[in-house]
């Protein structure tokens, strides 16, 4: 929804369709699941259970939902079928958060939650809770029972979190606005009793963003502690490169069992990663650069640069091949750097204007030419391509330097940190 859309009230999305971009039916909403947040700060919303087929309920990121009207919602199609589970930070809005007995900050009266509703931030994919529509209950002279009035979020009381609790879901209320590896030096230092809770706790993805930042030895214990379901979505959540990192590191047994569990899609990525030599292009490539077919244009190639979850190397440049889009693509024909495309006219086609002289990488090449590829060519991400000429993933500057520093470098970062703040 862009930015200035009408806020919409969750009483009006119960029951509506959910549909694919082919506009095939998936199933309908039946409540949505937001994260409340400390003092009185809007709750954000984290997705939608919906009802599929066997009144199934399943659960949809909010990240995978591409449009929010009172008659329908759309979706990427990409759709995780796995039975939705309830954690201990989430509430469910229609189910808990309506019908409720809160306070007025300013009067100090009681008045009964009947609605609440949502809203897109602007130029985000993050969606908050940002006004409730209350019933007043007897008040003063003037006001007659059962008046009705619309107020923001933060003029109620009686939804968020104490501001000094002690349990996982106050902990991460509290670090909610950490960057993902500030947030992993936080859990690092954590008891392992603790830092499983917190994990629990956390919604899938940024779950899988901390889990990039962590030591390997932290990765495999959380991972460990989580049900078998609960850890491949969250290996789907990672980049397929450090999923694959994460996976390497564990039994046979284990990492087959988890690949199997992962939507086969994921899985695939992963296991063509983990056929490559770790410190090769190959190893260390993402499979999900920037594809773009050669009809594109550059105001089609700024729209998918501008991706929150793109990282900034990953936004750096976007790759022209024939179809399929998807990795391993069809013909690679080069590379288009982002400055590029902000000195053209929006309608020029990326074809046009392609670096082709620019080498690319093949899948064996070990990580020393790697760096002095990137090196030489003042890069900070390279295509990947097999000998048939398709793209096969991008390797990107920190995905180098994570496997040039020392192993245990993120342990010497986070007791660096910690000592940093003592001073």
């Amino acid at each position: 929804m862009a930015a200035g859309a009408p806020r919409i009230f969750v009483s009006h999305l119960s029951g509506v369709a959910v549909f694919d971009p082919n506009g095939d039916q998936v199933g309908r909403v039946r409540d949505l699941v937001a994260i409340l947040r400390v003092g009185r700060r809007p709750p954000r919303l984290l997705g939608i259970v919906v009802e599929v087929a066997g009144r199934r309920l399943i659960f949809l990121p909010m990240t995978r939902v591409t449009g929010v009207e009172s008659g329908q919602v759309i979706t990427t199609g990409v759709v995780n079928l796995r039975r939705f589970e309830q954690r201990p930070t989430e509430r469910l809005v229609l189910g808990e958060l309506l019908d409720r007995r809160v306070t007025v900050v300013e009067s100090g009266e009681e008045v009964t939650v009947l609605d609440v509703a949502i809203q897109q931030l602007p130029a985000r994919r993050d969606w908050e809770i940002d006004k409730v529509f209350v019933r007043r209950g007897k008040g003063g002279a003037l006001r007659r029972k059962g008046e009705t009035l619309t107020v923001e979020w933060s003029a109620v009381t009686g939804f968020s979190l104490e501001e000094h609790g002690q349990g996982a879901e106050n902990l991460l209320a509290t670090f909610e606005q950490l960057r993902p590896a500030d947030l992993a030096n936080v859990l690092h230092h954590l008891s392992p009793k603790r830092r499983g809770e917190v994990a629990a706790a956390l919604d899938d993805d940024r779950l899988a963003d901390v889990m990039e930042e962590l030591p390997d030895d932290d990765q495999v214990e959380i991972l460990g502690k989580l049900k078998d379901e609960r850890a491949a979505d969250v290996l789907e959540a990672m980049d397929p490169d450090d999923a694959a990192d994460l996976l390497s590191e564990l039994p046979e047994e284990d990492k087959e069992r988890l690949l199997t569990l992962m939507q086969p899609d994921d899985a695939a990525d992963v296991r063509r990663l983990l056929s490559y030599e770790e410190r090769t292009a190959g190893g260390l490539m993402t499979t999900e650069p920037i594809v773009l077919r050669p009809d594109a244009t550059v105001a089609d190639a700024l729209a998918r640069v501008r991706q929150q979850d793109l990282s900034p190397a990953l936004a750096a440049q976007v790759y022209v091949c024939r179809p399929p889009d998807e990795t391993p693509t069809g013909k690679y024909l080069g590379t288009v750097h982002f400055q590029r495309l902000l000195r053209d006219p929006p309608f020029t086609l990326v074809s046009s204007i392609v670096d082709a002289d620019l080498p690319p990488l093949s899948p064996e090449t070990p990580l020393p030419a790697v760096t002095a590829f990137l090196a030489a060519y003042n890069m900070v991400a390279a295509p990947v391509v097999d000998d048939s000429g398709s793209l096969l993933g991008a390797v990107t500057v920190d995905d180098v330097l994570d496997h040039l520093l020392p192993e245990d470098w993120r342990e010497a970062e986070f007791h660096g940190a910690e000592g940093g703040t003592d001073g």
